[in-house]
């Protein structure tokens, strides 16, 4: 498996860095980081200073599990715009404290500058790379451009074809909007056409932010309940569940075993009561935080508001944080405050309510805390589950899950 995103395990959490803070070369019209420079002071350089880098670094390991290896994934904004410099300072500190222990970096960029020397680099440093990318140029460049309105899509073309010409280890993640929901299998037969292998599918959900949220100076909605307008890139629900089953039956009948898609592997795993499932669709989350340019620690990457700040770096304990009452709160909040409609859920172990940031909706029966992807997800689990137990059964009795395209009908349940 090849994912991008938080599954930690028991003891373990996972500290996302935002090196260049929410600065992008790209100004994307569907972004919700973009507008997270209205936390920072306007003058104020987006770039992780050296004290705070080797802080991340130092008490990142420190705080990692004996026995665990230690994971760095590096996000933005756009990562790329600080160089290869700067992340080469990364390596050494990493080797400097790491004590021969088993390090990672992950690597999640737009692809727009990345060329051979960034594709050398990545590989000769095995960074895992999460690469942007949503389907043709014609779905792609709808919302993915530079402020100017130029076109992003034949930069990352050409970002894809180096990182599988230097053998980096990559995958695509494409986000799923109400455009490009309309066409599932031409999003997926484009990426297989051009060798993707590893994939993963995320859906756009945003509000346009009330007067409390605009007053701080953001345009989307923060978390919580609110009677806040859809931004109208936002996927409809039912439409996300439909996206996920076209290119489910697609790849169920020509691709098992060739491509791996991380939201059926997700399914698939809690199905099976398997670690690597993404922290959206566990039962609480809360080990999942971010660290900003200027050291500032955050409870989620999806919940980067003054309300979620922990703390800082350069003066606070990591440890501390993670395990303060506060963030203890926030991860348990994910199961504690689940309407009684997903407590009794048939799809309940495989949902578990979804992101809190989506949790807006109320039930039929008024009750708040209601997922606004739960159609979707209802339909594409009601939809896949059969064939779930199907591949599951493969695996258990050891023989290949390819054998599910040659079938017409999942097998019955034993």
């Amino acid at each position: 498996m090849t994912s991008m995103d938080p599954t930690p395990g028991a003891g373990s959490f996972h500290l996302m860095a935002k090196p260049s803070g929410p600065a992008c070369n790209l100004d994307c019209t569907y972004c919700f980081y973009l507008e997270k420079e209205a936390l920072f002071p306007k003058r104020e350089t987006r770039r992780m200073p050296p004290e705070v880098l080797e802080a991340y670094i130092r008490s990142t390991i420190a705080a990692t599990p004996a026995g665990q290896g230690v994971l760095f994934p590096w996000q933005g904004g756009e990562p790329t715009l600080l160089g290869i410099p700067f992340y080469e300072h990364a390596l050494a500190l990493q080797r400097q404290y790491g004590n021969g222990r088993k390090i990672e970096n992950s690597f999640q960029t737009n692809g727009t500058l990345i060329d051979d020397d960034w594709a050398k680099f990545l590989s000769d440093n095995g960074f895992l790379v999460g690469l942007s990318l949503d389907g043709p140029a014609e779905i792609h460049d709808r919302y993915r451009r530079y402020r100017s309105g130029a076109p992003s899509h034949h930069l990352v073309m050409a970002a894809l074809e180096r990182l599988q010409r230097f053998g980096v280890n990559y995958n695509v993640l494409a986000c799923v909007d109400a455009h490009s929901a309309q066409h599932p299998l031409t999003v997926y037969n484009f990426l297989k056409q051009h060798g993707v292998e590893f994939l993963q599918f995320t859906p756009v959900v945003e509000r346009l932010a009330d007067k409390d949220y605009a007053a701080q100076g953001f345009d989307l909605e923060g978390p919580g309940a609110s009677a806040a307008a859809l931004a109208s890139f936002t996927v409809p629900p039912k439409a996300w569940g439909q996206f996920l089953n076209a290119v489910f039956d697609e790849w169920r009948r020509t691709d098992v075993g060739r491509v791996f898609i991380m939201n059926f592997e997700w399914s698939l795993a809690g199905l099976m009561n398997k670690p690597g499932v993404v922290c959206v669709h566990q039962r609480d989350c809360g080990r999942a935080l971010i660290v900003e340019h200027n050291g500032d620690v955050y409870s989620c990457d999806h919940f980067t508001y003054p309300d979620y700040k922990l703390g800082n770096l350069t003066a606070d304990s990591l440890p501390a944080m993670i395990n303060s009452t506060r963030q203890q709160a926030f991860g348990k909040a994910k199961s504690e405050t689940l309407p009684g409609q997903c407590r009794t859920c048939p799809n309940l172990q495989l949902c578990w309510g979804g992101c809190p940031k989506h949790r807006f909706l109320t039930t039929k029966t008024g009750e708040p805390g209601l997922n606004y992807l739960c159609e979707g997800y209802m339909h594409y689990l009601d939809h896949i589950t059969p064939w779930l137990q199907t591949l599951a059964a493969l695996l258990r009795a050891g023989r290949d899950p390819g054998l599910v395209m040659r079938m017409t009908q999942p097998l019955r349940p034993a």
